[in-house]
C-alpha cells in the first residue's frame, strides 16, 4: 500500500534541504517512490513545497525546470541572516535587497578576487566567451562551492530565491574603475542566435540574475532598468535582484558609469535546470 504523501513538517524539510544541498528534482522524486510514496502525488508535493507549477514537474517541454521565488517580505529570513526588501518592481520582476551581505564578506570577497582579474568577458553566437566593447570592466568567476565564503552566500541565495545552488552559475566578481560601464543588454540568452543551443546545453535558459555590491562608489556605478525608469543605487552590501523570461525586454538593464571612484560588484546568474561544466 502507498503511503499518504500529505505534507508532514519533517516531509517539507527533507525536500527543501536536499535541494538546497543541489540533489536534483528528479532524483528528489525517485528517493520518494522508492521509499513508498506515489509517484504523481510526490510531484505535487515537491511542486508546492519548492514553489514551482506542478506542470515544470509533468511532462512540459522542459519537465525539470524551476523558477525562483521573489523575495515579498519586508524582512526575509535567508541562511543565516534577515534580508530586507527596501523596493519591488513587478514588470519587470525586480527586488532592491538590503544587507545581503555583511562588510566582511564583500571585503573578502574583493581581496580573494582581485589577483585573477582579467578582462571581463561576455557570451558570443556560438557560446564561446568573447572581449565586447560594451563591456569595459575586469572580472573573474569562483567555481562552486570554492570557498567556505563562497559556499555559505550560495547557500543564503539558495535559500531566498528557492533555487538549489546547483542551478547557479559560478559567482563571478567584476571591477569597474572611473568612466567603465556594462551597456544596456539582456541576461536571457537569444533563441535566435546559432549559439541557443550550445550556451544552454549545460543548465538551459537563465532565469534570473543577482547583483551584490561590494562597495559603494563615490558617485555612479548603479544598475539602471532604463525600459521601467529604474536605477538602483550600488550600497556595499546591498543588492538588486531581477527575474526574466525568454525575449523579456522588460529586463533590460545596464552597469551604469562610474563616475568617480571604482565598484566592485558579485554576479550570479540562475539557470532553469542544474548548470553543469
Amino acid at each position: 500500500m502507498k503511503r499518504s504523501t500529505s505534507i508532514r513538517p519533517e516531509l517539507r524539510q527533507w525536500i527543501l534541504d536536499s535541494t538546497r544541498n543541489g540533489l536534483s528534482v528528479d532524483e528528489v522524486l525517485r528517493q520518494l517512490k522508492e521509499a513508498g510514496y506515489d509517484p504523481r502525488e510526490s510531484r505535487s508535493v515537491v511542486a508546492t513545497v519548492l514553489k514551482v507549477p506542478l506542470a515544470a514537474l509533468t511532462g512540459s517541454a522542459r519537465p525539470h525546470s524551476l523558477r525562483p521565488r521573489h523575495p515579498e517580505a519586508p524582512s526575509t529570513r535567508a541562511g543565516n541572516r534577515d534580508v530586507r526588501v527596501l523596493a519591488s518592481l513587478d514588470e519587470p520582476v525586480v527586488r532592491v535587497l538590503d544587507r545581503l551581505l555583511d562588510e566582511e564578506e564583500c571585503d573578502a570577497l574583493i581581496e580573494l578576487a582581485r589577483p585573477r582579474l582579467e578582462r571581463a568577458r561576455t557570451v558570443d553566437e556560438q557560446g564561446r566567451q568573447q572581449v565586447d566593447q560594451r563591456r569595459t570592466s575586469e572580472g573573474m568567476f569562483f567555481r562552486i562551492g570554492e570557498t567556505p565564503l563562497i559556499e555559505r552566500i550560495e547557500a543564503r541565495l539558495a535559500d531566498l530565491l528557492g533555487i538549489p545552488v546547483n542551478h547557479g552559475e559560478g559567482l563571478q566578481v567584476l571591477h569597474y574603475g572611473p568612466g567603465q560601464e556594462y551597456e544596456p543588454h539582456f541576461d536571457w540568452f537569444d533563441p535566435t542566435q546559432p549559439g541557443f543551443e550550445a550556451v544552454t546545453a549545460h543548465g538551459g535558459q537563465r532565469i534570473a540574475s543577482v547583483v551584490m555590491y561590494l562597495n559603494t562608489p563615490e558617485a555612479g556605478g548603479g544598475t539602471g532598468f532604463p525600459n521601467a525608469g529604474l536605477t538602483v543605487a550600488a550600497i556595499k552590501g546591498g543588492a538588486v535582484y531581477f527575474a526574466y523570461d525568454t525575449n523579456d525586454t522588460t529586463s533590460l538593464h545596464a552597469g551604469l558609469p562610474v563616475e568617480r571612484g571604482e565598484k566592485w560588484i558579485a554576479t550570479k546568474w540562475l539557470r532553469e535546470r542544474p548548470f553543469v561544466r
